[in-house]
Parts: structure tokens; sequence; C-alpha cells
């Protein structure tokens, strides 16, 4: 866990973003959430189990790759990959997960519920659901369940119950107030482990500090093996965790450029992106002040992205202030460009990449190549791109007949 960085304060805002705006029925299973949490960050049996996980389950510390392929390739930087998508489970979700299963064991709760859209933190949440015996309800969009089908069926096997929601745009965003309706009815024996940097106070703390694994390796490998810092760090941002997590670990080293990259979709038209930084203003989603995609009169407008993880209309706090403060630059990529760079990574480097990393990834192309032969790029690979193939050859009709 990382230690908590000077524009965090004790009401759970960073900068003007954050705070805790959730319904009076929560207000206790929060302050209780926050509490327990503060005693277990300081409690050495906790950290050891958590580290126990961490190596023997996970499969941490996920390795770091250069990628040489890439590097030819694209004819700029030295291209470097943290590769999340070798952890068990096939992508990052599982380090925030593990990590608030043990918070619920620690609060005697009894059921675990999530909300997913790639489906991949519901793996995750499925995952320690079984292992700690725990009833698990997973709350899915219909429309991802049919992008997501594979994830899906995961999670069955593993004995989660996946409730599809057919509300709204039946994607992120509406799995997300199902689940939050869920733990406001049944809060006595229930912790809802969210997925993201997301919701009210002190969810985007507790998932950032799982998540800020992948940047406190991230930089002790890249030194041990260059002897110095990369130069950029790239990530994708939907809700914005594995993105939090790799850059938590290079914050304070100001000479590290840090780019979060969102999903531009198919236009600069309401409904049709999820590029929140851009389009977004400051408003109220899922108990958070943040960044949000609304019109005019407030009301929040539909995401759309080719990629299930990365279509929610907000952003977490963090980020919300990382880009108000200018530490992170934010970027967008659109669905045809995301398209491309998955089938790109594949064929070049061997590695089926989460569509939610190809849009990671073709940002990075593009800043590879502005920079020198000498410099060094890391990209944040969240997750395996199993879950995509479907959906891309469906997509790219004919192309793999």
């Amino acid at each position: 866990m990382g230690k908590e960085s000077n524009h965090f304060d004790k009401e759970g805002y960073f900068g003007e973003f954050g705070g805790r705006y959730a319904p009076e029925i929560l207000h206790d299973a929060l302050v209780e959430l926050e509490t327990t949490y503060k005693k277990l960050k300081k409690n050495k049996q906790f950290k050891k189990e958590l580290e126990y996980y961490r190596k023997n389950y996970i499969g941490r510390p996920s390795p770091l790759t250069f990628a040489e392929r890439l590097t030819k390739a694209w004819g700029g930087a030295k291209i470097w990959l943290k590769r999340e998508d070798l952890n068990h489970t096939g992508a990052h979700k599982i380090n925030n997960t593990i990590g608030q299963v043990l918070i619920a064991k620690s609060m005697g709760k009894t059921r675990i519920i999530a909300e997913t859209g790639a489906g991949q933190h519901g793996v995750a949440t499925a995952t320690v659901g079984a292992m700690f015996r725990m009833e698990t309800v997973v709350y899915m969009g219909d429309e991802d369940l049919r992008r997501q089908e594979l994830n899906a069926i995961r999670m069955r096997m593993m004995g989660a119950k996946v409730v599809g929601v057919s509300s709204g745009t039946a994607t992120l965003k509406d799995a997300t107030s199902e689940a939050m309706r869920d733990w406001a009815l049944n809060v006595s024996n229930t912790h809802y482990i969210v997925g993201s940097s997301i919701g009210p106070h002190p969810f985007p703390t507790i998932v950032r500090d799982f998540q800020s694994v992948i940047g406190t390796e991230s930089r002790k490998q890249f030194k041990k093996e260059n002897g110095r810092l990369p130069n950029a760090v790239v990530a994708c941002v939907g809700g914005g965790s594995n993105a939090v997590g790799m850059f938590y670990g290079f914050l304070k080293d100001k000479k590290v450029k840090l780019y979060g990259v969102e999903a531009g979709g198919y236009s600069s038209e309401p409904g049709t992106h999820s590029a929140t930084i851009q389009f977004g203003r400051t408003g109220f989603l899922h108990g958070t002040k943040t960044l949000v995609i609304q019109d005019e009169f407030g009301q929040i407008v539909p995401a759309h992205s080719v990629s299930a993880g990365l279509d929610y209309p907000g952003v977490g706090p963090e980020h919300a202030h990382f880009h108000k403060s200018g530490r992170v630059t934010y970027a967008n990529v659109g669905d045809e460009d995301a398209l491309d760079a998955f089938l790109e990574v594949c064929r070049v480097e061997g590695i089926i990449p989460a569509l939610e990393t190809a849009h990671a990834f073709r940002f990075a192309k593009d800043l590879a190549k502005s920079m020198g032969k000498k410099e060094n790029l890391l990209i944040c690979l969240s997750g395996r791109g199993d879950k995509d193939v479907a959906e891309v050859a469906r997509l790219r009709k004919g192309e793999f007949s």
C-alpha cells in the first residue's frame, strides 16, 4: 500500500474533488469502512496476509518486459511493458479485490457484491468470493454481457450470481447504480467491492492504495534494469484504477511525464465517447465530486467506447485533480485506432492486449515516435484481451476467416 500523498486530506478530497456524497443509509457503512481500513493499514498481520496473497495467489511482482519488436516498429523511444496481464485472472483488478475481501472478512461480512464493465473486476471479485467462501453477486450491464460473455461465464463457474442490468445504456454506469442500491438494502452483511478509483470516500483511496503496487514495483524494477527512471509513463483511463496505481509510483519524480488515455469513441459529439477529462464538467456521480460528462442541465450523458471497461461517464476524483494540477496529461484515442493498435500488438509483439490497454498503446505509438531513441517509455499493460477476441472479430468482419 502506498503512502497518502500531500494532495489528500482527512475529509477524502483530492484538491477540490472527492468527498462522500452518499445516501444517508450508507453513511454508517462508509464510516465503518474508513475506520476499519485506517486500523488495518497499520496492522502488521494484515500487511503480512496481503503480501502473502500478492506473492502466492496473484503472482506478484508482475514482470517488466522490454518490447523489442514494438520498439523497432515504432522507431522511437524504447518501449517497456508492466505486465498486469500476467496476474492471476488476467488483469490488475485482482490487486484490489484481494485487499478488499480481507477488509470485508475483518468486518465480519459474509456477502460481497461488485459492478463490472469489461468483466475483469467481476471475475476478480468472483475469484476471491470463491476462495473466501463468500456469497458473491456481480452486476453487469446487458450490453456488456453481450460483449464480454466469456467473463460472465467465468464468474458463474466460480459460483457468483451475475445480474444483468437493462436500465439506461445497460453498461458500467448502470451496473454501478444497481450495485449501490443492493448495498443500501443489504448493508448489514454485505461489502461492496468497488472496482475502480471512483465512489464516495474512502473507496478512491482504498482502490488507489491497493493498486499502487503497480507503480511501486514498476519504479523499482525499471531503476534496477536501467539505472534510471523512464522518461514517460502511459496508462489507459476509464474510472482510472490501473492508471492511478501506476502513476502513484512516479508522482514525486517530476522529470517523469505521466499520460492518461481515455476512450475517444467515434466522434466528439455527446454520447459517442468516454473522454471525461476533455469534455466533462465538475459534477457528482456515484457519491463523489469529480469530472462528469453531462448536458447543460446537469444530466449524465451516456458514454460510449468499443472497450466495455472504459465506457464510464465520469473519472476517479484523483484523476480530476491530477488533470487540474497539471501533473498528468490526458488524451483520448478513438474506437478504430484502438482496434488497429489491438491487432498491431498481437502481430508485432505476440501479446493480445485488453481493448482498454489498446487505447494506451495507440497513444504511446505516436508519443514514442516523438521521443529520442535513447529515451524510455513505460506502458501499463492493464489486462489481457482474451475477453475481447470475439468482439474484435465481430467488428472486423471477415478479417480472420
